[in-house]
């Protein structure tokens, strides 16, 4: 019903910057909140960014100053800027999206990860 494509990640030296992208297509009414979740080896997947419909934002502690969450409602896209990258952002991202589906439905989906390392 609902599909979620990401791209844009990579492998950046520290200090680098990479541009995470997340466009929504299928059965889509609306969307509530989009965000970017991550997941590195041997830990659980943790919230790193979220952003609703009206444009407020949220951020993890270890990224605030450093990431970028946009979106563009018409596009049913979502980005992540990620700046002055560390080590420890290291991890698979996962795009996340609350959809109302044209059945009214509401649905929470997932992309399909996008690799991002980074080396020291």
């Amino acid at each position: 019903q609902v599909q979620l494509v990401e791209s844009g990640g990579g492998l950046v030296q520290a200090g680098g910057s990479l541009r995470l992208s997340c466009a929504a297509s299928g059965s889509i009414f609306s969307i509530n909140a989009m965000g970017w979740y991550r997941q590195a080896p041997g830990n659980q997947r943790e919230l790193v960014a979220v952003i609703k419909s009206g444009g407020s934002t949220g951020y993890a502690d270890s990224v605030k100053g450093r990431f970028t969450i946009s979106r563009d409602n018409a596009k049913n896209t979502v980005w992540l800027q990620m700046n002055s990258l560390e080590p420890e952002d290291t991890a698979v991202y996962y795009c996340n999206a609350v959809i109302t589906l044209t059945s009214r439905a509401t649905v929470a989906s997932w992309g399909q990860g996008t690799q991002v390392t980074v080396s020291s």
